[in-house]
């Protein structure tokens, strides 16, 4: 079901980035995209997305913010899910417009889980190795898994460098094995 889920929200989420993009607003769309994706997320609104009473302006009116505007642009899409009946596309919306933000800004979005917690001085040398093997700028998003013994597990989305305790014995036990 995911992976349908984000075959649907595609289309809609390059939709939103060259919206953005166009008004010169992809901070400001990021921001509404994430708050209506939280508010999509919620059980009783999901209930009501698929209810067909529920009318389409008030599925708009339900996930627009604050400052936003029904007539805006930002409004008139949500317009276009609610009027599909796609509001519930709406935290993968979210998740794939970053991703197109993160390209266009030619930053790279890397998870670091360690075994314990990275010190500033460390996340900057950390940064700064990143920075240089992939040519772009670099948003780290850590974690702390201590059952990883020692070292860290870096994950750019498209490569993994396990670089932990953990994955060396498991590494050497496969080799051991086979």
């Amino acid at each position: 079901m995911a992976a349908q889920s984000i075959t649907l929200a595609r289309p809609y989420a390059r939709a939103a980035f060259e919206l953005a993009r166009a008004e010169g607003a992809l901070a400001a769309w990021s921001q509404a995209l994430a708050f209506s994706a939280q508010v999509s997320a919620d059980p009783r609104v999901v209930a009501l997305s698929n209810d067909p009473r529920v009318q389409p302006e008030q599925l708009v009116a339900l996930h627009l913010p604050d400052a936003s505007k029904a007539d805006g642009a930002f409004g008139k899409f949500l317009t276009e899910l609610a009027e599909r009946r796609r509001v519930s596309l709406l935290p993968d919306v979210a998740a794939l417009y970053e991703t197109y933000k993160r390209e266009s800004e030619s930053q790279l979005l890397v998870k670091v889980t360690s075994a314990m917690a990275l010190d500033a001085a460390q996340t900057e040398q950390l940064k700064a190795s990143l920075k240089r093997r992939f040519k772009r700028e670099i948003e780290l998003e850590t974690q702390v898994d201590p059952s990883l013994l020692a070292g860290v597990v870096i994950d750019t989305g498209s490569e993994v460098i396990d670089g932990s305790a953990r994955g060396r014995l498991q590494r050497l036990a496969n080799a051991l094995t086979n």
